[in-house]
C-alpha cells in the first residue's frame, strides 16, 4: 500500500517538466504565494512546486522566486529569469548554466 502524498505533492523528480537549451535549461514552476513560508515544496502535475511568503504584488512574487531559486540551484540570482506567466501562478524558469541532470539533483536536496 502506497503511502499517502504529502499536501498533494508528487515527489518523483523525473517527472518535473525541464527542458535542456543550449544557455541552460527551463523548469516549469506553480507558484504559491502568501505561504507561512518560502521553500521548494516538490512536484506536482509536471512543474515544481514553490511556496513564497510574499504576496503577488509589485513583481514581490517574482522577485523572491528568483532569489529562492538561485539559492536551491546555487547560481547566482542573475542566472535566473521568469521566462513565461510572470503574472500567474503557472510560470517557466529559464536558468543560465546547468544541465538537466544537475537541476535535478539540486532542486530534489533543496527540497524542505
Amino acid at each position: 500500500m502506497s503511502k499517502p502524498e504529502e499536501s498533494g505533492a508528487d515527489h518523483d523528480w523525473g517527472r518535473l517538466a525541464i527542458t535542456e537549451r543550449d544557455e541552460g535549461v527551463r523548469i516549469s514552476v506553480q507558484v504559491r504565494p502568501r505561504s507561512s513560508r518560502s521553500a521548494v515544496v516538490g512536484v506536482r502535475e509536471g512543474a515544481l512546486d514553490v511556496a513564497l511568503t510574499a504576496p503577488p504584488v509589485d513583481g514581490a512574487a517574482n522577485a523572491e522566486l528568483v532569489k529562492l531559486l538561485a539559492r536551491a540551484l546555487d547560481v547566482r540570482q542573475s542566472d535566473v529569469q521568469i521566462a513565461l506567466g510572470a503574472s500567474g501562478r503557472s510560470k517557466v524558469v529559464s536558468v543560465r548554466g546547468l544541465r538537466e541532470t544537475e537541476a535535478r539533483k539540486r532542486l530534489a536536496g533543496a527540497k524542505r
